[in-house]
């Protein structure tokens, strides 16, 4: 199926490239390839005046907003970050006209104003990348199919902490949400 971006209702939605945790191993794309990746399409949003929401993850100051449900594998992070960990990384900006999304739990629609910022715009169709490919890719990705938005996953501009878990939603779960390219598949869509 080709490829067909309509500029004026289309955003390009960033999953937590931050400080935190781009610094993490992550597979089957390394994080500098990520955002390396990620990067391009901003700057290609950028140059053509669509929408760029970069999206970040963070406790409130007391960790009370932290989820602790009863789980056999406990998520990492209960405790101290570094003063910089919620910095997006430099290469992605912000720029002056991105938004920028704090979320505090693993999607990025949950208890922001994401949903309502794209509406208002017009958007009907996301691109989405970032990390953690199962996580907080996953989790946004999944919100947005129930509000009903398309969706294009830019699979080599995403990585998770482990290769199979990225192969899984990439090659399982998305493919029933939306549309599965490269970066550059992306790009050159843009670009006709």
């Amino acid at each position: 199926m080709d490829l067909k971006i309509i500029k004026e209702k289309t955003a390009l939605v960033v999953i937590d490239l931050q400080k935190g945790i781009v610094g993490r191993p992550c597979f089957p794309h390394s994080a500098e390839e990520v955002v390396n990746n990620a990067s391009k399409l901003a700057a290609a949003f950028r140059k053509n005046q669509m929408p760029v929401f970069l999206v970040r993850v963070t406790p409130s100051a007391d960790f009370k907003d932290r989820l602790s449900p009863i789980a056999d594998q406990e998520m990492s992070g209960g405790g101290q970050f570094l003063p910089d960990w919620a910095e997006i990384v430099p290469q992605m900006g912000p720029a002056e006209s991105d938004f920028l999304v704090t979320k505090r739990q693993w999607g990025a629609f949950y208890g922001t104003e994401l949903d309502l910022q794209m509406r208002r715009r017009g958007i009907d169709t996301i691109i989405l990348c970032g990390i953690s490919t199962s996580i907080g890719v996953e989790s946004t990705a999944r919100f947005a199919y129930e509000y009903g938005y398309n969706q294009i996953f830019a699979e080599d501009a995403m990585a998770a902490g482990d290769a199979a878990e990225h192969r899984n939603s990439a090659e399982k779960i998305f493919p029933r949400m939306g549309l599965v390219r490269s970066t550059e598949d992306i790009l050159a869509a843009l670009q006709s």
